[in-house]
């Protein structure tokens, strides 16, 4: 294994989870090495900045715990702080009572964090952290700390289980709601997984927790300007189950690139190119590709024969 260690400039996009051309509807989860966990880059400082301020004016709306999940809270804020202590010394110090996080000069007391350890967990790293609990309804959202949703409501989706939060996604109740509840009734504690999504929209925006009623046609994009309005959002998850409390932990880590940056990717964007020209009209919708669509297309089709 590599030794993360140092944080590398992110020239163009780090996943290409399209670049094959394919588009279906699965899991694609792929084994984690626990050693990259955690995968902190060059926008540390600022997503970090911008989680206080999330923290601060919407903290309600970004945070979100139910009674009865502090063990598996204090758990993962545990195996955090163990896992960055020895791979990031350089982002993280523990001196038994109290953590700090030097690019950023914050600090924080432990003790003050007992009951809200998930809380503290966000506001030390770039994921955010989601919180599954086993019961006899299948696994349900108990904790978060989610301040980079992707169009979802986190005070909408506290206490449901997977199958009511991706009610939206096209097809998962069809397709994927059976295979995900065997999946994780079978997660072990030395398997983790992850796996990488991936969405178009015209805002670069970490915090989007609305998901927009888009036009038919947006005809401000174009052909000519597609590569600066229109952005990649991929979301790199990671689930893994807590070895104490038997509970499920996704972290997400957002990335949002401009479409531009497959400038030097011609394969790259005739694999996004294809993938887009496959989806179901609802899945096209749901991505928020539909209002320039033709646009994107065109810009990307420009790339690929570069």
């Amino acid at each position: 294994m590599t030794s993360p260690t140092k944080l590398a400039p992110l020239p163009q996009p780090r996943y290409l989870p399209y670049l094959s051309g394919d588009f279906r509807l699965a899991m694609g989860l792929v084994a984690l090495d626990l050693g990259l966990w955690i995968e902190p880059d060059e926008q540390f400082v600022p997503e970090l900045r911008e989680k206080d301020g999330l923290l601060v004016e919407r903290h309600g709306e970004v945070v979100g715990c139910r009674q009865g999940s502090e063990a598996a809270q204090r758990e993962v804020l545990d195996l955090l702080i163990a896992h960055m202590v020895r791979y990031y010394p350089d982002l993280l110090r523990d001196d038994g009572q109290s953590l700090t996080v030097p690019p950023t000069g914050a600090v924080y007391r432990r003790d003050d964090w007992h009951d809200a350890a998930i809380d503290l967990a966000g506001r030390l790293v770039q994921e955010d952290f989601c919180l599954m609990a086993p019961g006899e309804g299948g696994y349900t959202l108990e904790a978060a700390s989610l301040c980079f949703p992707s169009r979802w409501r986190l005070a909408e989706k506290l206490g449901q289980p997977m199958s009511i939060i991706h009610d939206p996604v096209p097809g998962f109740g069809d397709k994927l709601a059976r295979p995900v509840d065997r999946f994780f009734d079978h997660l072990g504690v030395d398997r983790p997984v992850w796996r990488v999504n991936w969405s178009l929209n015209d805002d670069p925006t970490l915090f989007q927790p609305v998901r927009r009623q888009d036009l038919d046609t947006d005809e401000a994009v174009t052909a000519a300007n597609a590569g600066d309005r229109l952005f990649i959002r991929c979301e790199r998850q990671t689930l893994r189950r807590l070895p104490s409390t038997g509970w499920i932990l996704f972290t997400i880590k957002t990335y949002v690139d401009p479409i531009a940056s497959l400038a030097t990717r011609p394969d790259a964007a005739a694999g996004l190119a294809s993938a887009v020209r496959q989806l179901p009209e609802g899945t096209r919708r749901y991505k928020n590709i539909a209002p320039y669509q033709q646009a994107l297309l065109d810009y990307l089709d420009g790339l690929a024969a570069d």
